[in-house]
């Protein structure tokens, strides 16, 4: 680019996504007097589900303002809790994010989710089709103009990032409502309708059951029960204090 120079400033939130030298301050910025600030700013490397209000010289502007010579622009984070209009609130997560997609499951969230690698254009196309939020580290992914909505996902830690989503989109927790497995909804079960499912111990010790209406999963406190309500219990008393 070797037209229009405009002085660019991005918040301390996304200095991860641009080169060191960007990263304080506002810095020179050569553009070519057509692209806009939208497509701008991603060539920097910023993706533009991660980029809120956009402002040019204080004044709040469109990602498809096209900048001009001597422009100030700075790029703000998106605004917590982020509301995403237009569908319910659910997620589609790639299959890098398995962990916290079954911790998502397990808060009763609506979260989609495929183990096997689906490719950037087929998970883009679903996100459009389900109208469902893209969670990914994939910067690629996340600048597909076909998605419907998306999120950069920060941490590499599964606990981190749960607490990144809840923070930022704050859905409504339904704790023990969903599949883990598939994110079917569960109903209560008998012993009986599970039994197949049950190994001796589990048949003699357990009384009380779950099903997931779709794939058929049974569900009782075993082993892991506590282990998973402390991450119900976290997440619900990070709730609360939000509030």
């Amino acid at each position: 680019m070797n037209g229009p120079e405009i002085h660019l400033e991005v918040a301390p939130e996304l200095a991860l996504f641009v080169p060191h030298g960007r990263r304080t301050g506002a810095t020179a910025v050569p553009t070519d007097g057509v692209s806009t600030l939208g497509h701008v700013v991603e060539s920097l490397g910023v993706p533009l589900t991660e980029a809120g209000t956009l402002l040019v010289d204080g004044r709040e502007v469109p990602t498809s303002y096209v900048p001009v010579a001597g422009d100030h622009v700075e790029v703000r984070p998106v605004t917590r809790p982020q509301r995403v209009p237009g569908a319910p609130l659910r997620f589609l997560l790639d299959v890098h994010l398995g962990t916290l997609a079954r911790r998502l499951r397990l808060l009763g969230v609506d979260t989609a989710y495929e183990s096997t690698d689906l490719g950037d254009p087929a998970l883009a196309a679903l996100s459009a089709a389900e109208q469902r939020v893209m969670l990914s580290r994939d910067r690629g992914l996340l600048r597909r103009r076909e998605l419907w909505a998306g999120a950069y996902v920060y941490s590499t830690r599964p606990e981190e990032q749960l607490h990144d989503i809840l923070d930022r989109f704050r859905p409504e927790l339904r704790p023990w409502t969903r599949c883990t497995a598939c994110n079917g909804l569960l109903k209560e079960a008998t012993k009986e309708e599970v039994a197949d499912q049950l190994a001796g111990g589990t048949h003699r010790s357990y009384d009380v059951f779950a099903q997931c209406t779709d794939c058929g999963r049974a569900y009782w406190k075993g082993a892991h029960h506590e282990q998973l309500e402390a991450i119900v219990e976290r997440a619900t008393a990070l709730r609360a204090e939000d509030r």
